[in-house]
């Protein structure tokens, strides 16, 4: 127990601390409602200076002048209204919570006590600082240090003090609600509370219960591939953003949020996470989904959804199909693509361009365009000439086309209202001259569907040229046949316009490597969650499409719904493959937070190379399995058990494995509470019942889950472990798991005592 004074001077500090943030907020806004008012006055005097009469040329030059100086003042009030919007944010979270965390240090016979929150607070009138920013150097402290000596880095090189004491808060408001000194980074005192609450329809921002491996990962800025392996609630997903938010912090002079991109398992994760760095006073990165990002690179086709696959998969999956997909999303199928493209005698694959049936430029003109290059040129040089030269001729095209008589007729029988278009106000001197600058634009317009092709890179015939580069293959373990048979797949879904997943990131590789385009150089970071998920074909042409960012990958091989095995095995050696002459660095977070014990002991039992998890200290009941007989008796159950989790629990999720399951669930479940079919399409969280297949699930967290229907029929195959430990890892206090008929030996083999076993 604290000494009475001192707890009384702490509570004093916090009174104090809040009374002044109060006083900022009251000053702030008021500046902030003068700033808006100042600022709509300047944009009535823009307006005002834009109707200055301007015939006279000394008139045109003052008023331009005036327009100039209006145009600096509207955006200097505007941004220092943004300013002034941002730092009222600020104070606003600072008043829900003004710290969290208190360092003692001293440097020689120097000694200070800093408190450490979500934002810097100073005190106006004595320039002190009341609060240090979480992700301020000298913070590091209080996430690393244990009591002694300590370093943290400044400007000037590695400071070394004393830590003499780390003092831990729960603060609300002007209250402090728990407080205890601790020699670790967060005590179990502040966990518990924090995560034994109930399940949030967002991701809230903790900082204060950063663990020292987290911060370790938040703070690294010298990995070129900095890679996070951790369990599931291990807080990988929270520890990404932070850091994401201590990176915006630390080179806010370099770095804006849109130059971050994050790649989403889904939509609702994307939401999920859409309210913390908002809590950490930064913007929003972009942020896309993988279907999204290929779809948009190949627009022109329909692209596999990674989430039918997986529905197919559960259907049919031959073993001679997995390993033709294993060698078409490896690495080695990237490589072979390159070496193709790198020959000296490449030529790519062109197609005629036809304008009503015409062919206006043919495949063989541009085989003989090709040709006729140095063979000195890169290919993306020569194929940049090549569409130069498409163009010229198609200027050609255009003049030669001026003088027939089939445009002549054109002109000829032009409206009046088409001629005032193609004119555009302009006046010609002699009828010669209008009649070639018309019949131009008439040409030119005649003739727009065949540039747009050049410019869209129609004339190259990728599709073809992938069937040729397939044709070219067979990889070792596969038969001829076989490798034929996918190839003719293939064609027959090109004639569709239809891609099949497997296909895409050699497709977008291949064009890149010959058209030369396809990078973003703007991106500085690039964030993957769940990179589990990601083929190694994806990941590498992620890299390629953005070849100057960073990357920060995160994921747990034990997740691993899509069978890509990224995560599983050595994994070093697989990401220096992945990323050569790349600095890599690999973190693992074994410490589970998000279930209570009994569900991490029993999620974890279920993985046939289980990593070592560490459950926290936080006890429940064990897991439930119900088995059923019949099929309206698993419905009844469902809704029992719904029912009864209810009235203890805010977020309940029922958990299929399929999309099918989820409606069919859906459509019988009979509780008084709102419930909710998720799809891909949702967006949004929600309270009550949400039902779902695993697989829109991912990196979320719920009170309380129920599987539905686990039964030997439905997981029997070598993968499904990892979909039932996923399943299990999304219940932070209660998991039932229902069966229709016996259930999966998954469950059955596993120790009695890890879950209790009913008949209904």
């Amino acid at each position: 127990m604290y000494a009475s004074k001192e707890r009384q001077a702490e509570e004093q500090r916090v009174r104090q601390v809040a009374a002044t943030i109060q006083r900022e907020l009251e000053q702030n806004q008021q500046k902030l409602t003068n700033a808006a008012q100042e600022t709509h006055q300047i944009e009535l005097n823009y307006g005002d200076t834009a109707k200055i009469n301007t015939l006279e040329v000394d008139d045109r030059m003052e008023t331009n002048a005036a327009v100039q100086q209006q145009k600096q003042l509207v955006a200097l009030a505007v941004e220092n209204q943004t300013i002034l919007a941002k730092r009222q944010q600020r104070l606003q979270r600072l008043a829900q919570s003004p710290y969290f965390g208190r360092i003692d240090i001293a440097e020689g016979t120097d000694q200070d006590t800093l408190y450490i929150g979500t934002a810097t607070l100073m005190d106006d009138q004595d320039e002190d600082f009341l609060v240090y920013d979480w992700r301020s150097p000298v913070a590091g402290v209080y996430y690393n240090g244990t009591l002694g000596p300590v370093t943290y880095p400044t400007p000037l090189g590695p400071q070394r003090v004393e830590l003499q004491r780390k003092r831990q808060f729960t603060i609300k408001a002007d209250r402090i609600t728990n407080m205890f000194d601790t020699d670790e980074t967060v005590g179990d005192e502040v966990l518990q509370g924090v995560l034994g609450a109930a399940a949030s329809l967002y991701m809230q921002n903790i900082v204060a219960t950063i663990q020292r491996e987290q911060n370790e990962i938040i703070r690294n800025t010298s990995a070129d591939v900095l890679v996070v392996q951790g369990v599931a609630g291990s807080g990988k997903t929270s520890t990404i953003l932070q850091r994401l938010a201590y990176l915006l912090y630390h080179s806010r002079k370099q770095l804006a949020a849109e130059q971050v991109i994050m790649f989403s398992p889904n939509h609702l994760f994307s939401n999920y996470i859409s309210q913390v760095l908002p809590s950490l006073g930064e913007k929003n990165m972009r942020q896309v989904t993988l279907h999204e990002f290929l779809e948009k690179r190949l627009w022109e086709v329909q692209v596999e959804h990674q989430f039918t696959r997986f529905e197919k998969d559960q259907r049919s999956l031959p073993a001679a199909t997995r390993k033709l997909r294993q060698y078409l999303e490896s690495t080695t199928m990237m490589t072979r693509l390159r070496a193709v493209v790198q020959q000296p005698n490449f030529c790519p694959r062109f197609t005629d361009l036809l304008l009503a049936g015409e062919p206006i430029l043919t495949q063989e003109q541009m085989q003989a365009l090709w040709q006729q290059l140095p063979a000195s040129l890169t290919v993306a040089d020569k194929y940049q000439q090549t569409k130069n030269k498409l163009i010229r001729l198609l200027q050609r095209r255009v003049r030669q086309a001026i003088g027939t008589d089939w445009l002549q007729e054109q002109l000829e029988s032009l409206s009046e209202l088409d001629y005032l278009s193609l004119s555009a106000g302009a006046t010609f001197t002699s009828d010669a001259e209008e009649r070639y600058t018309l019949g131009k634009k008439l040409a030119q317009q005649h003739f727009a569907p065949i540039y747009d092709a050049i410019y869209n890179d129609f004339f190259l015939d990728l599709e073809q040229q992938y069937l040729v580069c397939l044709r070219q293959e067979c990889p070792a373990g596969v038969s001829p046949v076989s490798w034929q048979a996918r190839t003719e797949t293939v064609a027959s879904n090109f004639e569709r316009h239809h891609v099949a997943l497997s296909d895409t990131a050699p497709l977008l590789y291949l064009r890149d490597l010959i058209t030369g385009g396809g990078q973003n150089h703007q991106i500085q970071y690039l964030f993957i969650d769940e990179m589990q998920d990601y083929s190694p074909a994806q990941l590498f042409y992620i890299h390629h499409a953005f070849p100057v960012a960073k990357l920060t990958l995160l994921g747990d091989g034990a997740q691993d719904l899509f069978a890509h095995e990224t995560l599983r095995g050595e994994l070093l050696p697989a990401l220096k493959q992945l990323f050569p002459h790349q600095k890599i660095k690999v973190y693992s977070l074994n410490n589970s937070y998000r279930s209570t014990q009994q569900i991490t002991h029993f999620a974890s039992a279920l993985l046939p190379d289980a990593p070592q998890i560490l459950a926290f200290n936080r006890p429940g009941p064990r897991p439930k399995l119900l088995v059923c007989q019949r099929l309206l008796e698993l419905n009844q159950q469902v809704s029992r058990a719904c029912r009864d989790l209810l009235t203890r629990e805010t977020m309940v999720a029922v958990l299929t494995k399929t999309q099918q399951e989820a409606e069919q669930i859906y459509a019988t479940l009979q509780v008084d509470a709102p419930v909710t079919l998720m799809t891909e399409q949702t967006h949004h969280l929600q309270t009550g019942v949400m039902i779902m297949p695993i697989y829109l699930a991912k990196g979320l967290e719920f009170d309380a889950v129920i599987g539905y229907n686990v039964s030997a029929d439905l997981f029997n195959a070598a993968n499904d472990a990892y979909i039932l430990y996923t399943i299990a890892s999304r219940a932070m206090h209660e998991l039932w798991l229902i069966s229709l008929g016996a259930p999966t030996p998954l469950i059955t083999q596993l120790a009695p005592d890890l879950y209790e076993r009913t008949n209904a």
